[in-house]
């Protein structure tokens, strides 16, 4: 026996060598924030980026799949850069929080999202640039919703005295994926204390109709809180539908109050290329544009994949601007690469910080044992600049 778990753990060690000595992230595009190989079960999501008040950057992801606990109690991870994005190490891990967005707001930061998958909505606070954190415990501390809810981290904006945060109920008559997921909005004065559940006002929630989209409609999820140019509140959500890979976001209308959200078939679904997955809407006063980063489909990626799904085809990242939230222009390809079933780049967050863009992406690519799982499993946290961004309009 005792040869035997010599022989274990020398295969072991001359496995974990070997491994060590194969891996290669030199064809990885941007800077690496954090890594997790396929061969975890681990994989990484929910990127989110905030800048502190002293310049620093801090960056967010959680874990999920197969052998991690994101149905139990999930596990995100927080990074920090001092120089610009240019390195970064990790500050803090936090068991407990998924699908959560980072912010800075009255120079604290806080991580908003839920506590699992379908868990909880809870926020934390941190004093220290993002090492320690507040544990929600209770509706005085943290625990502003109980039940399944579901979001992604999408911005938190302020307006009218308030913030906002877009987020879905998880909690739909049809327990499927997608038709389960209500849209609805979360405020909050500006001057509230946040951590306080009675801060924060829930809109109703507008859940799944199988008449949208002659029968084809999936869901909608992820939303944005947005304000359009004549200063409505918009909840701008990614949509499911699988029938054509011509892809659409939909407009929900909250009220200045919070408290209404309604929705128009005839005029709420609006062309969006990238509209079937993730993606993330911000306004730029400075360029009088809002700007949104998603996964583009090229008409020759389109031409080989009719029939497929296009929440599916991730391969291509893209900037994208408008004026007036329904029509928008293809300013630059960001991010691309030619394979479609193991190399994504998705679920991307951004901020403007002065003639720059900075932005954080789950990307599934090489890393010279095997590479992501697939397009969807991403195995890397990466950093990216785009610089002078508005001299593209």
């Amino acid at each position: 026996m005792k040869y035997l778990k010599l022989s274990s753990a020398l295969f072991i060690l001359i496995h974990t060598i070997i491994q060590a000595q194969t891996i290669d992230y030199s064809k990885v595009p941007g800077t690496i924030i954090g890594y997790s190989p396929q061969s975890s079960g681990k994989y990484i999501g929910s990127p989110s980026i905030a800048i502190l008040p002293n310049g620093d950057y801090l960056a967010s992801h959680d874990l999920f799949g197969p052998e991690s606990n994101e149905h139990v109690q999930a596990t995100s991870l927080i990074y920090k850069s001092t120089d610009k994005g240019k390195s970064w190490r990790q500050i803090a891990t936090i068991n407990g929080a998924f699908w959560s967005k980072l912010f800075v707001h009255k120079q604290a930061v806080y991580l908003l999202g839920t506590d699992r998958h379908h868990g909880n909505t809870i926020i934390r606070r941190s004093l220290d640039g993002g090492a320690s954190w507040t544990e929600p415990s209770d509706q005085n501390n943290g625990l502003l919703l109980e039940g399944e809810y579901h979001c992604a981290p999408m911005p938190i904006i302020e307006w009218n005295g308030r913030l906002w945060r877009a987020m879905e109920s998880a909690m739909g008559p049809i327990r499927q994926w997608g038709k389960r997921y209500g849209a609805m909005m979360l405020s909050a004065p500006v001057d509230a204390d946040l951590l306080e559940a009675d801060s924060w006002t829930k809109s109703n929630t507008l859940f799944y109709d199988s008449t949208y989209l002659d029968g084809n409609f999936g869901g909608w999820l992820e939303g944005n809180a947005v304000v359009g140019p004549d200063e409505t509140l918009w909840d701008i959500l990614r949509v499911d539908d699988r029938s054509t890979l011509d892809e659409k976001a939909a407009m929900v209308k909250i009220s200045s109050d919070g408290k209404i959200a309604t929705f128009q078939e005839s005029n709420g679904f609006v062309p969006f290329d990238g509209g079937s997955k993730k993606f993330t809407i911000l306004y730029d006063s400075l360029s009088q544009h809002y700007w949104t980063i998603a996964n583009h489909i090229p008409e020759e990626v389109k031409s080989k994949n009719e029939g497929n799904n296009p929440a599916g085809i991730r391969n291509t990242q893209a900037l994208f601007s408008s004026k007036d939230l329904k029509n928008w222009t293809l300013e630059k390809i960001l991010l691309q690469h030619e394979d479609v079933k193991k190399h994504g780049f998705q679920y991307v967050d951004f901020l403007f910080e002065g003639k720059d863009i900075l932005f954080v992406s789950r990307t599934a690519y090489d890393d010279g044992i095997g590479g992501a799982r697939n397009n969807h499993d991403a195995n890397f946290l990466t950093f990216h600049r785009i610089k002078k961004f508005r001299k593209l309009l």
